[in-house]
């Protein structure tokens, strides 16, 4: 059987046409590609709508003779007894001054009075020995008023302490997993007293930016007015903006829960470096780079230069140590492979820290330091 083939020649498809499509390709993938924004309740809050921290002192009791060491924590026994008075158990002189108390701790309890609390509501307390309790596990706390800065009492807290460690002890050992000595009772607070919280005063809401930019209370002021109309948003300065929001009370709790969610274009991160000299943490963001600079701290030595080198064409910045060259590395190099060829030198955090600063001082670190 024969079979004909035919074959069909087309003209090549026209540059235009080609540019026209491949421009709707790069459309399309540059719409499928996920757009991140913030939204306004991520980048401000509302002044005035805060928590308020709460404090008070307290007793742990049932604790398996891991409680203070009353001869050396007098006020746990004072505090024992003068609860104990006023459940009307009075105890003869002599036996006051004899008394051990090894299941009993004093203890700080901790919280935090949300906004617009109202009594009856309940909250999470941290309770944290504060004699030489060695745990407060299995301990229960006793009624314990939390009192804020101005002395008066908003909650009170009682219940049975929840500790995340554990721990054993023998002649010569004592192994122990995670603190024992601090601890939490989840809904442990009832509060008595709400906090007054004004949403805003006569027609205004002012928002506050967690950090101060000016670029972002433009952009947060622009979005706020294209979403609820010209005018709505006014910026103050570059933290404060204030809003002009419905004064009854359900039409401004719904006005500024859509308000809330207006979604804002991010504002491009600046390059910086945060330390922490007590632990000598390090942490940097990927816009951080080095200038041409030459550091000597101890027997660490960092050359980097703009100048390239006959041995080091494309490495023109080297780090020695004791006069060995050990690492080269291309000058404006971010400051991850810094940190990391001072690390291969055996420098220990507070090395790094000193030459930071110093490097920032100089003027070779292109990035914020901020030490906390």
């Amino acid at each position: 059987m024969k079979t004909d083939y035919q074959i069909v020649t087309r003209s090549p498809m026209p540059g235009r046409v080609r540019t026209a499509i491949l421009a709707a390709c790069l459309a399309s993938l540059a719409a499928s590609l996920p757009v991140y924004a913030e939204r306004v309740k991520d980048l401000a809050s509302v002044q005035g709508v805060r928590n308020n921290q709460l404090a008070g002192y307290g007793l742990v009791v049932g604790l398996d003779n891991s409680g203070d060491q009353t001869t050396q924590t007098p006020f746990t026994s004072q505090s024992m007894l003068n609860m104990l008075a006023q459940m009307g158990v009075n105890l003869p002189l002599d036996q006051v001054r004899s008394i051990q108390l090894k299941n009993v701790a004093a203890v700080m309890v901790t919280a935090t009075h949300p906004p617009f609390a109202r009594p009856g509501q309940t909250i999470d307390v941290t309770v944290s020995s504060i004699g030489n309790a060695k745990s407060l596990r299995g301990g229960t706390l006793l009624m314990t008023p939390l009192k804020g800065a101005d002395g008066e009492t908003y909650a009170v807290a009682q219940g049975s302490v929840l500790v995340p460690g554990a721990g054993a002890s023998a002649p010569g050992a004592r192994p122990q997993v995670n603190h024992l000595s601090a601890g939490r009772i989840p809904d442990g607070a009832m509060v008595e007293r709400e906090v007054p919280t004004a949403l805003g005063a006569g027609p205004y809401v002012i928002y506050e930016l967690h950090a101060a930019d000016f670029d972002m209370a433009s952009r947060m002021v622009r979005a706020i007015n294209q979403t609820m109309g010209n005018g709505v948003a006014q910026a103050l300065d570059s933290r404060q903006i204030r809003v002009t929001a419905p004064e009854p009370p359900n039409a401004r709790v719904a006005f500024m829960g859509r308000l809330e969610n207006i979604e804002i274009a991010p504002v491009k991160s600046s390059p910086k470096v945060v330390m922490n000299p007590r632990t000598g943490s390090v942490v940097m963001n990927q816009l951080v780079t080095i200038e041409a600079c030459a550091i000597s701290h101890g027997n660490l030595s960092v050359i980097i230069s703009g100048n390239d080198l006959a041995d080091a064409p494309q490495t023109p910045a080297r780090l020695v140590a004791d006069g060995i060259n050990l690492l080269n590395l291309r000058a404006g190099v971010n400051l991850a492979d810094v940190v990391k060829a001072l690390n291969s030198l055996g420098a220990n955090p507070q090395d790094l820290l000193a030459i930071l600063q110093a490097m920032k001082a100089a003027g070779a670190l292109k990035a914020e330091l901020e030490i906390i």
